[in-house]
């Protein structure tokens, strides 16, 4: 199957995850794609295929050489992001994008133009997949999972690639955090792995931010406004002082590279009770603390000011990567001899986010992430150029080529 028709046929295919459940995976329509992907790799002849009652699918691709090679493994994820509706996604091809305005909906008028995304004109000239601005395209991660599948029927078709025994992996519910919650690690059994999960080609991350959620709790009192003198206390003004009491120049929207950030991502209520909800993100582990403190101190201040009116939940999500892989370091070097072995130039960059290989590195599996090749993830401006899905398919192909090709030198 071509790789483009595969990815749409994944993108038509409904995924969202759901913050709000406790289960796993989180909805139950992650399945419907799961059970696709198994098919495929059953038809296609890979082994030891398993999808498990919690929507983690593996599989193997084994090893056509005698030789002693590390067990690799790439890894995707099937759910799209809770930001925007995935339901009837309709995929378009925008055939050889010559630069200007693209309408992506003429009734609602919906345009994406260079002007605001200027990350467009690097691809003129290329077909570019686009929606048709009322749902994201969900190139997040299922053209990972697109890449990956095309690598494994490539390397099935070219017996005279010579690679070591490979394991791929997808999981549910990365979108909200949890994609590693239930990965079996020992039972994956890869030296090493990837995530198929970055944005534009070239990109290849070994740094992810340490993030942490923080979710308030107000409680108010509420009186008659017209007797409210010494008696009513809002919720929504501690809100709001809360919010104040954050640096408003440490925001997503005012940070790049590795700086970090508080974002304030929810915020609703009565003057009864009020709830917030803030994701912290810093590359730097004391920065990351120091973040951690200043939110506990400025819901502390507002206790003593209002009489312990404020409840705060703050839990960890994940670390930097850097940690674990650093001294690995050699499975980014593969990355990135692959990348330029097939024509990409690689551009190491740390991750403003985090990927499912965060934490399975933390679980003793050292996983970089590479490009997938989408860009403005989580919306309806959201595009993947088909050059950078096929060129992240031969990067997987190259990566199997190049661990086999240095087990079998004479040194080795």
């Amino acid at each position: 199957m071509d790789i483009v028709d595969r990815f749409i046929k994944y993108a038509r295919i409904d995924t969202q995850s759901d913050e709000n459940s406790t289960q796993t995976p989180s909805t139950q329509r992650q399945f419907n794609l799961a059970k696709e992907v198994e098919k495929e790799a059953l038809e296609m002849g890979l082994s030891d295929v398993s999808l498990d009652n919690n929507c983690y699918l593996m599989a193997t691709l084994p090893a056509n050489t005698r030789k002693k090679v590390p067990v690799i493994g790439f890894i995707a994820h099937f759910d799209t992001s809770p930001d925007m509706s995935g339901e009837n996604v309709n995929p378009r091809i925008v055939k050889k994008y010559d630069g200007n305005d693209i309408t992506l909906n003429e009734t609602k008028k919906i345009i994406m133009s260079p002007a605001d995304f200027p990350e467009l004109l690097r691809h003129v000239g290329e077909d570019i997949i686009v929606t048709d601005g009322n749902t994201l395209l969900g190139a997040d991660d299922k053209a990972g999972i697109a890449e990956i599948m095309t690598a494994m029927q490539y390397l099935l078709d070219h017996p005279e690639i010579e690679h070591g025994k490979i394991r791929i992996g997808f999981t549910p519910d990365e979108e909200i955090g949890r994609g590693a919650d239930k990965f079996d690690v020992v039972k994956f059994g890869a030296d090493w792995a990837y995530t198929m999960d970055g944005s534009e080609v070239g990109e290849l991350e070994y740094e992810n931010f340490n993030a942490a959620s923080a979710r308030i709790e107000i409680q108010g009192r509420n009186v008659h406004p017209g007797y409210a003198k010494g008696k009513m206390i809002n919720a929504l003004h501690i809100a709001n002082e809360l919010i104040a009491l954050l640096p408003e120049n440490e925001r997503p929207e005012t940070t790049e590279g590795y700086e970090g950030f508080f974002h304030l991502i929810s915020l609703n209520g009565t003057v009864e009770e009020a709830r917030l909800s803030y994701i912290i993100r810093d590359h730097d582990r004391e920065k990351f603390e120091a973040r951690k403190w200043q939110m506990i101190n400025s819901v502390d201040f507002l206790n003593e000011k209002y009489g312990n009116r404020l409840k705060l939940e703050l839990k960890d999500q994940y670390y930097n990567m850097q940690e674990k892989v650093e001294p690995v370091k050699h499975v980014v070097d593969y990355a990135f001899r692959a990348m330029e072995e097939v024509g990409v130039k690689p551009h190491i960059k740390p991750i403003r986010g985090g990927t499912d290989g965060a934490r399975l590195s933390f679980m003793g599996l050292p996983c970089p992430n590479i490009f997938a090749g989408g860009m403005n993830f989580h919306g309806r401006y959201e595009f993947l150029p088909v050059p950078s899905l096929q060129k992240a398919s031969q990067v997987i192909v190259k990566i199997a080529e190049l661990v086999a090709r240095d087990a079998s030198s004479p040194e080795n």
